[in-house]
């Protein structure tokens, strides 16, 4: 009889007959570039099971890739110059695929910069986003196209003088919180143009933006509160009981690692200025940030950063590894020195170069999930050259040139499975995408690094990528230079300018570049000491128990569903492990609130449940309920809320403050949350989320987010983040008002509908 794992195991095999990528690389792997179980790239070829691309000069790539049938996307199987790049750099010498694919990116920029100068985010996306423009200028956009990079950075800002979060979880800001990469986008552009102006321009906007977050989205912790930056389709990396306000909760490694960034960067903009006291307070309250991160998600026994914490009341971490984040905090020094090589060598690595995140969700398809994205590969490769890996940065090159070779075009993301591009979504000449393949020859190969004072050259170059290299045109605030790279190696043994001699260990001053000029590098050849890279398969983690406590004789029992192939589960309360057990129920002696993890046999743990509780509760009504709402701000007709059995409170911007008294049963430490509704927006994008201050006794206990919940969705109820306050008992007074620090993104619209209080002693 054919067992469940023989099934298994021959729907793989069809899988593989199927789909490209399960086949094992070239078998020619003679002076191999490149090369992995899942492709090599060897002289001007990339090989892929029974696929390959190759450059047919330095224009044009051809590839006799076949995708997945039926998928909304062609492939993309020529590639040919289409635009003058005549005033953009030129690269010479090397592999002729490499200059292809190096020319290809500049011509897909060209495509991306739209009529009114800004940066088009993909073919398949119009207009600006904060997110993707900014890592793209980061990446290479600052130097090859500054004028587009200003002004697709200004459109995203407010009329309030701030930085716009895009679209997003349960209505934006403050549950997405990672417009703080527009920061790093913006000093980039200085340090590149050395624009005063620019400089007195962005640096108040980052000012009055960190200054907003700093009142609304930082944790009692200290840490910054919101979704991890760019991985914003929720249940793509959130376990599928979390709400967008449990989102709004979570801590994102990687979001406080682009927040501690951004600080230093305003610190060094403040330093520009002439702002000493500035300077210091921006530079302590990044180091601080610092600090926080690497105390709170270090994972000494896996020896990289994990994802994010989540929970309710009681936080705990997610052990995955997040790739941007990990390279972010290496590539700005948020990750302690010691840490970076550590990181380095540990984060994991799949046959087809880094994951999202990892392991993979099981449950669910490929986008964030299971997927490669070309932007994060890229600046993870950087982060391997700064870290000395030779090795991880080879991989991580050929993991942004495989596709671009395969696809002939940048697109946006892959699926880790087989390395094709079919996901839930995708585009080709993807900017941020096109922006990382550029990088790596611009910041990588050629070393070129943007300083305020100069331009500092440090190329890493690895043995099996060793050549004479050009890179000409270079543009330089308002010179050309040409750049050349001889050999190999992460030291350089002699740098000239215009035939004079340089420290190649100090940044050359700009002034002494203003009439541009001929740089000459000359590696030392000397071997890169040695690192390794965590090579693992494409892993998929267990499913997430599902809880329930049930009454019985004996008290109350956390019970859950069983898990196939599972070796056993772990039970927490508030957070923390009390038992390990192979059964799927446990009698709860204590109050508290309760989860399961399920652990497979090679140790990988599923998500935590959802939260259960059997603490002690309380419902406060507000007085003054009615059933009809009258708001100016309501997106949808009155009428779709007119007729509900209960009522409610309603609040928006113009609103009197919702106050109460409380009379308090016991003292004792509680959570607040409000029971609400928001059917102003969609769950997944948008920009009306509702955000309110609550006051205790006239002092700001914190800040309460109630996300949209479905367009007109006014009688879907759910419940706000908890707030916690050490009460006494007796009487007290609750305030629900609208102060400055709770405008959203979109500002005209910020309401809500609020059914009661629930009190819930911790």
């Amino acid at each position: 009889m054919t067992t469940h794992h023989q099934f298994l195991a021959a729907a793989a095999l069809a899988s593989a007959a199927l789909l490209p990528g399960i086949a094992s690389a070239a078998t020619d792997n003679r002076n191999a570039i490149v090369e992995t179980s899942a492709y090599s790239w060897v002289g001007d070829t990339i090989y892929q099971g029974p696929f390959k691309a190759w450059a047919e000069g330095s224009d044009k790539i051809v590839s006799n890739y076949h995708g997945r049938p039926g998928y909304f996307m062609p492939v993309e199987q020529i590639w040919t110059r289409k635009n003058d790049l005549s005033a953009y750099p030129v690269l010479k010498g090397g592999q002729t695929l490499h200059q292809a694919i190096y020319n290809m990116g500049l011509d897909e920029m060209v495509n991306a910069v739209e009529p009114d100068t800004t940066l088009r985010t993909g073919k398949e996306w119009a207009g600006v986003w904060t997110r993707d423009v900014s890592y793209s200028i980061i990446l290479s956009m600052a130097a090859l196209q500054p004028e587009a990079s200003m002004i697709s950075l200004m459109k995203k800002v407010n009329p309030s003088g701030q930085i716009i979060q895009d679209t997003g979880s349960g209505g934006a800001w403050p549950i997405s919180t990672d417009r703080m990469i527009w920061v790093l986008a913006a000093w980039e552009l200085y340090k590149v143009t050395g624009d005063n102006n620019w400089l007195r321009t962005v640096y108040p906007i980052a000012c009055r933006s960190i200054a907003k977050d700093d009142a609304t989205i930082r944790s009692e912790q200290g840490l910054v509160k919101g979704e991890t930056s760019f991985i914003d389709w929720r249940e793509q990396s959130y376990p599928k009981w979390m709400q967008t306000t449990d989102i709004s909760q979570s801590e994102a490694m990687g979001t406080n690692v682009l927040y501690a960034a951004a600080l230093q960067a305003v610190s060094d903009m403040a330093t520009a200025l002439g702002k000493k006291k500035e300077a210091a307070d921006y530079a302590e309250a990044s180091q601080s940030l610092a600090r926080k991160i690497d105390e709170t998600f270090y994972m000494p026994d896996k020896g990289y950063y994990g994802m994010y914490t989540y929970g309710r009341d009681n936080k705990i971490l997610n052990p995955r590894a997040e790739t941007l984040g990990e390279a972010l905090a290496i590539l700005y020094d948020i990750a302690p020195a010691e840490r970076q090589k550590e990181i380095s060598q540990h984060n994991p690595t799949t046959p087809f170069g880094p994951a999202i995140f990892y392991p993979q969700i099981a449950d669910m398809p490929n986008y964030h999930n299971n997927a490669l994205w070309p932007f994060v590969a890229g600046y993870w490769t950087l982060a391997q050259a700064k870290a000395g890996n030779e090795q991880g940065t080879l991989e991580g090159i050929g993991s942004i040139f495989r596709p671009a070779a395969l696809f002939a075009t940048n697109k946006e993301n892959f699926n880790l499975d087989n390395g094709d591009f079919y996901t839930e979504l995708n585009s080709s000449n993807m900017l941020w995408s096109l922006s990382a393949n550029l990088a790596v020859t611009q910041q990588l190969l050629f070393g070129i690094h943007f300083e305020a004072e100069g331009l500092r050259i440090s190329p890493f170059v690895p043995q099996t990528m060793a050549a004479d290299r050009t890179l000409e045109n270079f543009p330089y605030r308002n010179a050309k230079l040409n750049i050349s790279v001889s050999g190999f190696g992460d030291k350089v043994k002699s740098l000239t300018l215009n035939g004079k001699a340089l420290d190649p260990n100090k940044t050359i001053p700009a002034k002494m570049l203003a009439k541009g000029g001929d740089i000459k590098v000359i590696m030392d050849n000397q071997p890169i000491a040695p690192m390794q890279v965590n090579h693992q398969p494409n892993l998929k983690a267990p499913l997430t128990p599902q809880t329930w406590i049930e009454r019985t004789p004996q008290g109350d029992m956390l019970t859950w569903n069983p898990i196939e192939y599972i070796a056993g589960y772990k039970v927490l309360r508030n957070g923390k492990e009390v038992t390990q057990t192979l059964q799927t129920s446990y009698l709860l002696t204590q109050p508290g609130e309760w989860q399961v993890i399920g652990v497979s046999g090679d140790g990988t743990e599923s998500f935590a449940s959802e939260p259960r509780s059997n603490r002690t509760a309380y419902t406060i009504e507000f007085p003054n309920e009615t059933a009809t709402a009258k708001s100016a701000e309501i997106s949808y007709p009155s009428a779709l809320i007119e007729g509900m059995n209960a009522g409610f409170v309603e609040t928006d911007t113009r609103s009197n403050p919702v106050k109460l008294d409380v009379t308090i049963p016991e003292d004792g430490v509680y959570s607040l949350q409000v029971r609400y509704a928001n059917g102003n927006g969609p769950v997944n994008t948008e920009n009306k989320a509702a955000v309110r201050t609550l006051l205790i006794d006239g002092v700001k206990a914190g800040t309460l987010v109630m996300p949209t919940r479905g367009v007109a969705n006014w009688n879907d109820w759910g419940l706000s983040n908890g707030i916690k306050a050490d009460l006494k008992k007796g009487n007290h007074t609750f305030e629900i008002v609208y102060l400055p620090e709770d405008e959203n993104m979109n500002i005209a619209t910020n309401h809500a509908l609020l059914d009661r209080i629930v009190l819930t002693l911790q």
